[in-house]
């Protein structure tokens, strides 16, 4: 028997909030864009830099005034990059620890792999942010 999952009811979230989550995306690309044409690394811009910090830190002031809307779901996406992000650089780290620095060798191509989720994560984010759309099918 397939029975139809009811539809979670959602509120239209203010033009000023759509704006905000522009500007998160805006700020976690300004990170990427430093990492690609400065000194830094992607992964090292986007996890350290003051623009995603920031980001991050805006995500969480203001994620219970878009509950409830289908931003709530872009502000999951956002918080989630940045914090899984951070546990993948940390195992690279600690592979690199646990071999006593021969994984150095290798640990570039993992992380050279969390740079290019993190720009698809800001690129897909905001596309889908542009089109007025939730991150998630079932908006959560």
């Amino acid at each position: 028997m397939n029975v139809a999952q009811p539809v979670r009811p959602t509120v239209e979230p203010g033009p000023s909030l759509v704006r905000f989550t522009h500007v998160i995306y805006a700020l976690h690309a300004f990170s990427l864009v430093t990492g690609i044409i400065g000194a830094a690394t992607v992964v090292g811009a986007f996890l350290t830099g003051w623009p995603s910090i920031i980001a991050v830190v805006l995500n969480y002031v203001k994620r219970s005034e878009a509950r409830g809307t289908w931003l709530e779901s872009h502000f999951r996406w956002q918080i989630r990059t940045f914090w899984f992000g951070l546990l993948w650089v940390s195992f690279c780290l600690l592979f690199v620890l646990v071999t006593f620095g021969i994984g150095l060798l290798i640990a570039w191509l993992p992380l050279g792999g969390v740079g290019l989720w993190f720009i698809y994560r800001v690129v897909r984010g905001w596309l889908a942010l542009q089109e007025r759309r939730p991150m998630y099918a079932d908006g959560k």
